[in-house]
């Protein structure tokens, strides 16, 4: 599988997970967004940016239960619950906003 972003073709898994982080870019995650059904807000921006410092500091994905108690601690109990996630990202806030965040699929997701 692969995705085309400002003219260069981006490789990814069969799931659509990117083989190289570093190619991701915001119109690449746009792109990814509407494949899965998601029209990026300010909310989405926020767990997809938030993921992707969490990821540059600890080197992994984080799983969903340790997603939602950081996205509490960052921005309040009212976006860090899973009914808050999962409207935002309704196939999975780990592995759905991994993906369009261009990063590796979280451990423990199936």
């Amino acid at each position: 599988m692969a995705y085309t972003s400002n003219g260069a073709t981006i490789e990814a898994d069969e799931e659509g997970y990117l083989t190289d982080i570093n190619q991701w870019n915001e119109d690449l995650a746009g792109q990814i967004a509407k494949d899965e059904g998601i029209t990026l807000s300010p909310e989405h921006w926020e767990v997809v940016n938030f993921l992707r410092e969490y990821y540059a500091e600890y080197q992994i994905a984080p799983a969903v239960r340790v997603l939602t108690k950081a996205i509490a601690k960052k921005f309040g109990a009212d976006k860090g619950n899973n009914k808050y996630l999962y409207e935002l990202f309704p196939y999975g806030p780990g592995k759905q906003a991994c993906k369009i965040a261009g990063l590796p699929k979280p451990t423990g997701c199936v």
